[in-house]
């Protein structure tokens, strides 16, 4: 199961990260997204009711849309969204016991790291995609120097990627992205703004089409 999901994601190569967003928002939030073209959703565990939207986002969207965990710091909080339905687990950071209850229930583990070592650690644990983090501050040039020697990792680039920057990352190596406040935010969820959300959506698809 883990490795047609890690296909899906590399297929769709945007992630879309809502965060903080009320959870009668959720379906609205992702209906437009979907028009937009986005297939992979991640909702963060700090969002409140987070388990709650995963499941409810699973049950809206069945295989139509890959539904992920994000900001998961730890063993139990990876659990409990496995078993809200979360089909891919991402982290800021690298926790190897994360990495085990993925491999345990067939989940895409996306674990963070900065460093060639946290690299290294996080793909011989058996990490399906290395998640960047965070890739705007430090920039496309250690992108093309962590794959020089590492060029077996595939790497999804998240914190601070836009329309400005995400071509740049990619002609450098990186393999797929997190979006965040870019195409998802509070501000746009609140106004009810879901025409700019399909708007975003589609410009960031077709960046990563072209």
């Amino acid at each position: 199961m883990n490795a047609e999901i890690k296909q899906q994601i590399l297929k769709y190569k945007i992630v879309s990260i809502v965060r903080g967003i009320p959870k009668d928002s959720l379906i609205p939030v992702m209906d437009a997204l979907c028009r937009g073209g986005i297939r992979c959703v991640e909702i963060t565990l700090n969002t409140p009711g987070a388990l709650q939207m995963i499941q409810q986002a699973k049950e809206a969207y069945g295989s139509r849309m890959l539904v992920g965990a994000g900001t998961v710091m730890d063993k139990p909080s990876a659990v409990n969204a496995v078993f809200a339905g979360a089909d891919f687990i991402l982290s800021p950071v690298l926790d190897l016991e994360v990495i085990e209850v993925c491999h345990s229930y067939s989940r895409v583990a996306v674990p963070g790291i900065m460093t060639p070592t946290e690299a290294q650690t996080a793909w011989k644990a058996g990490a399906d995609i290395i998640k960047l983090f965070p890739a705007a501050s430090l920039g496309t040039d250690y992108v093309r120097n962590l794959l020089g020697p590492m060029s077996e990792l595939d790497i999804m680039a998240v914190g601070g990627i836009s329309a400005d920057n995400l071509t740049a990352f990619l002609e450098n190596g990186v393999c797929c992205f997190g979006i965040g406040g870019e195409l998802v935010n509070k501000k746009l969820a609140a106004a009810h703004d879901f025409e700019a959300i399909t708007h975003r959506a589609r410009t960031f698809v077709e960046l990563v089409q072209q």
